[in-house]
């Protein structure tokens, strides 16, 4: 007598968090920088079931608006951040709540960078 497998049991779906990301770009034609900027540096919350996640995403964003993606450095999560003793101030938990809540990166800074 032969038994049919067991069905596999489905997968749980692993829960999004938020990623705070720090983005450095070179210049590209048509990039919206400042015209003497020699780069620039994004400070980005994206919304990811892991951080390769978050920043593949916002990498994808960041080239779809002609940036020139340079260096990504991960910050933790913010349940990381705060566990670390981080306070998160109201203004930047808001952008953290809305990447989560649109599934999205959220560019919360972009500072050029001048030789």
């Amino acid at each position: 007598m032969t038994t049919d497998p067991k069905p596999d049991a489905p997968k749980q779906k692993r829960p999004q968090q938020v990623h705070t990301l720090l983005v450095e770009v070179g210049r590209k034609p048509d990039d919206g920088l400042p015209k003497d900027a020699t780069g620039a540096g994004l400070l980005c919350y994206a919304s990811g079931v892991d951080e390769a996640e978050a920043v593949r995403e916002t990498v994808a964003i960041l080239q779809q608006a002609e940036l020139s993606v340079l260096e990504v450095t991960g910050h933790g999560t913010r349940a990381e951040r705060e566990a670390a003793g981080e306070v998160i101030d109201p203004e930047e938990g808001g952008l953290m709540d809305r990447a989560l809540a649109e599934n999205s990166v959220i560019v919360a800074v972009l500072t050029p960078y001048f030789d």
